[in-house]
């Protein structure tokens, strides 16, 4: 098989950095407008409560889908390559994106609106599932062993990117217009927006180079999937499991906090975002340092770190959202999303160093889109029921708690991948 030149790493860092930013823009801007408005303009004949539960519910169906694209993409990831799945899976997502922005109204076209997002919700899921796996993989066996974290970590920024530029758009729309033009047409643009930055993704992925380790490979998983199932299936449910935290916390701060915020607490849209945009920022900036001391310390110290930290913040985040203060929201934001990031700044390269490298792009991306349905989709609907009466919501802070204790438990049961450097003997001896 012909061999490319190999890529700067700086390049190939920011390709996956901007890849998948342009994705989790995709799958976020979905998680705000259901948050602030397809409840009423889709759900309509619900009551408040029922309708959010019920847009919160077509926003899990990403969470449901995302392990099947991860099996999809994974299989051509592990059989084709890991470059076709940047390319193919940043298409679907962007795709599936635009047209949620085109799709009617419960008023204009009855319970057909609905049924088209729950359709392009699953559309946008499937396509996320295949785009952490490609980009991570593509960016991870590129980089040299003793420096993987860190490199690996870039597409982990993209999360924060995707958030950030989503709710910005957001923010100053719901800022600008009134609130009659946002719900008739504002909230639209975001997701026409997303065509133009699928179109600059996809220019930019276009002259990635395959990975080496893939290239190397003398040969390939068949089924990829039935090998994982069969040879890693206690490690497939270990990561998920070890995942699921993450996923709960970054949730419960960027969709359902937004929502609570809002319609319980009274406390104004752009109050509300713009505390957490700017506990994100601080996240996304600190991301690669955290890979750095993974790099050095291991992977799993970081993540049994960030675990116990998840769990001993809960409570005192919930305490901080309900006082309604804007400085005291981001304090409990920022402590929990710093939590967060001790884990997942690793798991770029954490989970790729699980897996062997013929069936590695289906059973790291499975392993880390599981961990999505467990944490992400549920996290808005439990904490949406859990708050219901007065007072503060303890009944949330309980379950992400007791997520944070899961997601302990499975990563104590990991083992440490980090790659240990073996000395020169000659350098030693001058």
């Amino acid at each position: 098989m012909h061999r490319t030149a190999p890529p700067s790493l700086p390049r190939l860092a920011a390709a996956s950095l901007a890849g998948t930013a342009i994705e989790f823009y995709d799958f976020f801007i979905y998680g705000t407008a259901a948050a602030l408005v397809l409840g009423p303009l889709f759900f309509p004949t619900f009551s408040p409560l029922a309708g959010t539960l019920a847009a919160f519910a077509t926003f899990g169906v990403g969470f449901v889908a995302r392990p099947l694209g991860s099996v999809l993409f994974g299989h051509i990831g592990d059989r084709h390559g890991r470059r076709p799945v940047l390319i193919a899976s940043l298409l679907l997502t962007g795709v599936a994106t635009v047209a949620v922005g085109c799709v009617p109204t419960y008023g204009s076209i009855g319970i057909a609106a609905p049924v088209l997002l729950l359709v392009l919700r699953f559309l946008q899921g499937l396509g996320l599932g295949g785009e952490w796996g490609g980009a991570v993989l593509l960016t991870a066996e590129h980089a040299p062993a003793e420096r993987r974290g860190l490199w690996a970590s870039f597409p982990q920024i993209g999360p924060s990117v995707g958030f950030l530029l989503a709710n910005g758009i957001m923010l100053t729309l719901s800022a600008t217009l009134t609130e009659a033009q946002f719900a008739a047409w504002g909230w639209r643009v975001p997701f026409w927006v997303a065509g133009l930055l699928v179109a600059a993704g996809l220019a930019l992925r276009s002259s990635l180079a395959e990975s080496p380790d893939f290239l190397e490979l003398r040969e390939h998983a068949r089924v990829p999937l039935a090998e994982v199932v069969r040879g890693h299936w206690r490690l497939v449910l270990l990561t998920a499991g070890a995942l699921a935290v993450g996923y709960a916390v970054f949730y419960a701060v960027t969709t359902w906090s937004l929502s609570y915020g809002v319609e319980r607490l009274g406390v104004s849209r752009t109050v509300m975002l713009a505390c957490i945009m700017a506990a994100v920022v601080v996240k996304g900036a600190l991301t690669p340092v955290v890979a750095v001391l993974g790099d050095r310390y291991g992977r799993r110290p970081l993540c049994l770190l960030g675990c116990a930290a998840t769990a001993l913040w809960m409570f005192p985040m919930i305490a901080l959202l309900a006082t309604g203060e804007p400085l005291l929201m981001f304090t409990g934001f920022l402590v929990a999303l710093l939590a967060f990031i001790t884990m997942f700044a690793v798991i770029g390269a954490y989970l790729p160093e699980l897996y062997e490298p013929r069936m590695r792009c289906t059973g790291a991306a499975v392993g880390y889109n599981l961990g999505g349905v467990v944490g992400g989709a549920l996290t808005p609907i439990v904490a949406t029921a859990a708050a219901q009466g007065d007072g503060t919501p303890w009944g949330v802070a309980a379950y992400l708690t007791g997520i944070a204790l899961l997601s302990l438990g499975c990563f104590a049961l990991l083992p440490e991948t980090r790659p240990v450097t073996v000395p020169d003997p000659a350098a030693a001896t001058g």
